[in-house]
């Protein structure tokens, strides 16, 4: 049986089954353990984790746990409670009208970033030459459906992960800022910043940077320089803006002073890094890396919620979720009819109620032809059918990109 407890009523003999916080915040990669050293938790509660599960059939109980189940009711009460409207901007096209376009942008971005990164790696200086046409590309997209980039974004191979992570980090910058309001300047720097917030990891040799087991204190050391050497890195650009210095120094920074490299608390972390966070971790805790699975997007959404309280701001976070969706696109949802489904688009009338593509029956264990199901409309319009959960590819070993992306 899994509980949750704080941090300060650790002990040896507890065995960890999951640590509360993004796994660039700790070095246990390797998430599920028993404690058994001083020294263990001592790493803990210094990385600035302040709730852990543990699993009381493998280890210690304690006195005032929290079951899992009933933490993970109230978390989704609040989320539904504050989520009562979705994002209502504008769409100039539909999905499957900008999915095209938004192949061939996602495509050549990641080609960009690439390059960037690997000039990075060989001592050579960023231009934003190269920078600022992918910026204005995927803003293009992103103006004319949000949706479309923003599935694609989920789909990722571990073996391209970091430069794939910046692309969606500039995607989802973009497309929150404009949730919130920002264009013109504003909008652009915030996607260069996301573009090459990570550029300081070039500087981060790669068995480390893609190490599969526990880190060092001096690994997890070199992981923490990356934001100060991408913002050194990016000091040498010409023409480098304010907003992308900041966006690439602070994005780890978090609200209660336990985010690195200038433990910067509260109101010191700026409106742009704050929402750098939230996308860089959103983006992490969602792809497959060689030391951990993602999660679906809608479990880690749940999880930042729960973590919202000390990491990140809860008002951006709820702007956030409103703008990519309780399930966002791309996302595998079984619905109560025992299909599951692909998200396609969100309704603009509730986040809950997402268009689905649903292909697969959980009941016969077989493909069905797919369709589109509109869950905001009634059975007989299109409809009448519900998710009840969020679920794993692997779990019925299925690729809902195919779906995603079909015509």
């Amino acid at each position: 049986m899994l509980k949750k407890i704080s941090v300060a009523r650790l002990k040896p003999g507890m065995f960890i089954h999951e640590l509360c916080g993004d796994w660039m915040s700790h070095p246990f990669w390797r998430a599920q353990f028993v404690l058994k050293s001083a020294d263990d938790l001592r790493r803990i509660r210094s990385s600035g984790i302040q709730h852990v599960y543990i699993d009381v059939t493998k280890g210690l109980d304690d006195r005032d746990a929290v079951p899992a189940a009933q933490v993970q009711q109230v978390v989704e009460e609040e989320i539904v409670a504050v989520l009562s409207r979705p994002d209502e901007t504008p769409l100039q096209v539909s999905v499957q009208e900008e999915m095209a376009r938004a192949r061939k942008v996602h495509d050549q971005a990641h080609k960009v970033v690439r390059t960037m990164m690997s000039d990075v790696r060989l001592g050579k200086a960023v231009t934003l030459e190269d920078a600022e046409p992918v910026v204005e590309a995927i803003t293009g997209s992103v103006l004319r459906n949000g949706g479309a980039l923003l599935g694609l974004i989920g789909i990722k191979s571990k073996d391209d992960y970091t430069f794939l992570h910046s692309v969606s980090v500039c995607t989802l910058m973009i497309a929150f800022g404009r949730s919130l309001g920002m264009n013109g300047d504003t909008l652009r720097q915030a996607g260069i910043g996301g573009l090459l917030h990570d550029i300081g990891k070039m500087k981060v040799p790669d068995e480390v940077l893609n190490k599969p087991g526990r880190l060092t204190d001096e690994e997890f050391d070199m992981i923490r320089r990356h934001p100060g050497d991408g913002h050194a890195v990016l000091l040498e650009t010409p023409g480098i803006g304010d907003i992308p210095l900041d966006i690439t120094r602070h994005h780890h920074e978090r609200l209660d002073g336990s985010g690195y490299p200038d433990r910067l608390a509260g109101e010191s972390i700026s409106t742009l890094a704050r929402m750098a966070a939230i996308v860089d971790v959103y983006d992490a805790i969602t792809a497959d890396r060689c030391y951990h699975k993602g999660m679906p997007a809608a479990e880690a959404l749940r999880k930042m919620w729960e973590w919202s309280g000390g990491h990140f701001d809860q008002k951006l976070l709820q702007a956030f979720m409103r703008c990519v969706g309780i399930y966002p696109v791309g996302s595998l949802v079984r619905l109560e009819s025992g299909r599951l489904g692909v998200v396609v688009e969100q309704n603009e009338g509730s986040l809950l109620t997402p268009r689905v593509r649903v292909f697969f029956s959980t009941r016969s264990n077989g493909y069905i032809k797919p369709e589109i199901v509109d869950l905001g409309r009634k059975l007989g319009a299109g409809g009448g059918d519900r998710i009840v959960s969020a679920e794993t590819p692997e779990k019925w070993k299925v690729d809902p990109g195919r779906f995603l992306l079909a015509e």
